[in-house]
């Protein structure tokens, strides 16, 4: 029997809580935090999509083995593989247990040559593919952005590159300019752009056309945060796709190049390997194993390249409906 003295045992939703002791809110947190846990949910969503093709996949598993094989060749095979003059065995050996895809006409290990030449392969498409994109995202959001003659211009350069051979532009290009690799880099990036610019430039218009837009000039946006903070944003999953689509063609495009001689002749590259291969008449002869190596790894990276990027325009944009 309880005294007057004594107060009741609480019921209901404040049951169990310590007495005396105010509920506190949540500390709040900062708009940078936010963002950051915005984005990490982004991610998130994109990784559960992106998984569930099993083409994407595949294509970022053969990736991801080859870029490790790229960054583990010095330790693999070590610098001295490519040297002509200190060649471990003897001109075009068929494989064999010490040479598993034979010797080249200077009797270098095929094998090595194959796994430098995954390093200047991939850097070279890697950064054309940038070059290439980053002039295309600039030309396409400058252009749907600002109308009237820089409009009409732009696209009418646009279209220009869009209608000459891409190819005969980069071999132009590698023949006036000197014999390197970033001569190879430039010739492949200010000709591949035209694409993503007409892309990009689709874009930022539907962009453009959102009424948070008219609020953000309203408020007293510029040209540069309007395009920076709102359109580009908006434009980049685009941009994304389209990188890994573009890392392929300026990959095969570095191969032509190269087999054409109008690569670096002191560098090895998978293109490389096969203007080597031509040279030393392995086609007449039927040398097959000194031919297939660098085309077959030419023909695997680009297709794991064009895997994940229809992975990822089918994650971004689900309505077009690719297989997985």
């Amino acid at each position: 029997m309880t005294t007057s003295m004594e107060k009741p045992e609480p019921h209901g939703p404040d049951a169990g809580k310590p007495p005396g002791r105010p509920e506190t809110a949540p500390p709040a947190r900062s708009p940078r935090a936010l963002a950051r846990a915005r984005r990490r949910a982004a991610v998130l969503r994109f990784w559960r999509g992106y998984r569930t093709h099993r083409s994407g996949l595949v294509g970022l598993a053969v990736l991801a083995v080859i870029a490790l094989l790229a960054l583990t060749a010095p330790l693999l095979v070590g610098a001295d593989s490519q040297s002509v003059t200190q060649a471990p065995g003897g001109p075009m050996e068929s494989p064999s247990g010490e040479f598993p895809l034979g010797t080249d006409q200077f009797g270098r290990s095929l094998l090595a040559l194959m796994l430098w030449g995954t390093r200047v392969s991939l850097t070279v498409g890697l950064l054309a593919a940038f070059l290439s994109v980053a002039i295309g995202t600039l030309v396409g959001i400058t252009a749907g952005h600002f109308k009237g003659w820089y409009a009409t211009i732009a696209m009418r350069v646009t279209d220009w590159f869009l209608v000459m051979p891409t190819l005969v532009l980069a071999i132009a290009l590698a023949t006036v300019l000197s014999r390197s690799v970033w001569t190879t880099i430039l010739a492949i990036g200010v000709t591949t752009w035209p694409t993503t610019a007409r892309l990009v430039r689709a874009q930022t218009l539907s962009v453009e056309s959102r009424p948070y837009i008219e609020r953000s000039r309203a408020l007293g946006g510029g040209h540069g945060h309007v395009m920076s903070r709102h359109v580009l944003p908006n434009v980049m999953p685009l941009v994304l796709a389209q990188t890994t689509l573009v890392i392929s063609t300026a990959i095969l495009t570095e191969a032509t190049l190269a087999f054409l001689g109008l690569g670096d002749p002191t560098i090895v590259s998978w293109g490389g390997l096969l203007q080597d291969a031509r040279e030393a008449g392995a086609v007449s002869s039927g040398n097959w194993s000194y031919l297939a190596p660098p085309g077959l790894a030419i023909a695997v990276v680009a297709l794991a390249f064009t895997l994940c990027g229809r992975a990822i325009e089918s994650v971004l944009n689900p309505k077009l409906g690719v297989s997985r």
